[in-house]
């Protein structure tokens, strides 16, 4: 047909191919900076003389503002392209990087690090441009190459970093290497912008109807929608209590917060009727309705799946570090392990669902996660070391596998809300992270396991109720004329 269904050949670097290349190094330098300070907060500590508790509210605040942003910047990227939107982004991520590389107190590190939440967005960008890219039958193994080598970005900025910090500045190096990031971020988005474009030739950029929220096509899936978005928020005033519990703000604070949420909700709730008015007062042509349930499902589906990787890889070296008794250095490299079989595992999911089928591989790899972490819920002292890193990493695997079948689903629902949608999963990811994290604030880490099993096997039984995509889907132009997209 077009440059469009031609073979994917990953050696080469033009076409899709190129588009496919260009932008998993954006999400790589996105993740890059968003993690830049982990691997540096023991320097960033001694620099300003920081607490423990002051450490943790950096930690917190780095991830605060992902949930919204993703939303967010889902609703722009569809509305104006990825190419404008991902090129802003690095921008606006290169110059908060050096407004944090150059900060001189505990509260513009803070600011700093809330704001930089914004960057952990650009995932969703690439989502979109990968689908304008690749026809159905490559789409899952492309996103799960975009998602599986723009990922390691984070485990770059650890082994990197602290080396660059030693290398230049002295005890401010931590400066250098965490400004270094964000020049190479600015730099990279002009790099971007000059480099691709949104859509292959002679292609059309689907564009929502309406900005501001999404469009759902039934009464029950604008029900559904609303029931979606509460436990955003409820996960950003998880967010709060924990800020709060660590003794950082005051509990009136706490309730203003948990005050602007609730008007925020009601007031999205207003313009998410206001948007979907029409379905009130006469039924949604059948040839250009979707199911919302879709959306709903795969959030679920990558809240258990990104958000327990997101949580467990946190938690991962103190556990074999107190179960095995071996060195810090050691644990974090077993740790370390869990993430790094992303690099292969959300291509792979993606590359299953092509093959075999969106809602049967996605079930299937959720099954084996779970029963994945039920076996890591039984790893003890008495077991081979090497025993318990071959089974977490084959737990890792399903669980990467099933995260890169939910993103060859997204794609493929309705090519102009592409970008919202992804958005809304995206930021079910990091709602999984806040939830799990917190029950394992609470509980053992046996525990910690089986609930994470029992999450993802109830969200295998949900995916049961997944519809596999259709080869065509419906898409309304400007003007109005409805448009026919082959999917294959």
């Amino acid at each position: 047909m077009s440059e469009n269904s031609a073979k994917m050949n990953l050696l080469s670097f033009a076409g899709k191919t190129k588009i496919l290349h260009l932008t998993w190094l954006a999400f790589f330098i996105t993740f890059l900076v968003w993690f830049n300070h982990a691997p540096l907060l023991l320097a960033i500590q001694a620099s300003f003389g920081l607490s423990d508790q002051q450490v943790k509210t950096l930690l917190i605040l780095n991830v605060a503002l992902t949930i919204p942003a993703r939303i967010v910047i889902g609703m722009l990227v569809d509305s104006f392209g990825p190419r404008a939107i991902y090129s802003l982004l690095l921008i606006i991520t290169g110059f908060l990087c050096l407004f944090f590389s150059l900060a001189t107190s505990f509260e513009m590190l803070a600011l700093a690090r809330f704001l930089l939440g914004f960057v952990g967005a650009g995932f969703v960008i690439g989502i979109r441009m990968i689908s304008e890219w690749f026809p159905a039958r490559q789409m899952g193994l492309a996103e799960g190459i975009y998602k599986g080598l723009g990922n390691i970005g984070s485990a770059v900025a650890a082994l990197s970093l602290p080396t660059i910090a030693l290398l230049v500045g002295g005890d401010d190096g931590w400066r250098y290497a965490t400004g270094i990031t964000g020049l190479i971020a600015f730099l990279y988005a002009f790099i971007y912008y000059f480099s691709v474009r949104d859509t292959p030739a002679g292609s059309t950029y689907f564009k929502p109807n309406k900005s501001g929220g999404l469009e759902v096509t039934s009464k029950k899936d604008f029900v559904l929608y609303l029931l979606v978005n509460i436990p955003m928020y409820g996960a950003m005033a998880l967010l709060a209590w924990k800020v709060n519990s660590l003794g950082l703000i005051a509990a009136t604070t706490l309730y203003a917060i948990y005050a602007l949420l609730l008007a925020i909700f009601l007031l999205q709730c207003r313009k998410i009727y206001s948007l979907n008015l029409h379905i009130f007062s006469a039924p949604v042509d059948k040839l250009q309705q979707y199911k919302f349930k879709q959306v709903a499902i795969l959030s679920l589906a990558y809240a258990v799946t990104f958000g327990s990787e997101l949580a467990v890889v946190s938690m991962l070296p103190l556990f074999f570090q107190h179960t095995f008794a071996v060195p810090v250095a050691l644990a974090g490299v077993f740790g370390a392990c869990f993430a790094a079989v992303d690099i292969g595992s959300c291509p792979s999911g993606g590359w299953i669902s092509d093959k075999f089928g969106r809602k049967k591989s996605l079930v299937i790899l959720l099954i084996g996660a779970a029963l994945g972490f039920f076996v890591m819920s039984m790893i003890n002292s008495d077991w081979p070391i090497a025993l318990a890193v071959a089974a977490m990493m084959c737990c890792s695997f399903f669980l990467g596998s099933a995260a890169g079948c939910v993103f060859a689903v997204v794609p493929l629902i309705r090519r102009s809300l592409t970008g919202q949608i992804a958005g809304i999963v995206g930021a079910y990811g990091n709602i999984g992270a806040v939830v799990f994290l917190t029950i394992f604030s609470f509980v053992s880490t046996p525990v910690f396991f089986l609930t994470i099993a029992a999450a993802i096997a109830i969200t295998a039984l949900a995916a049961m109720f997944l519809e596999e995509p259709q080869s065509t889907m419906f898409e309304v132009l400007p003007d109005g004329r409805v448009q026919l997209v082959e999917m294959h």
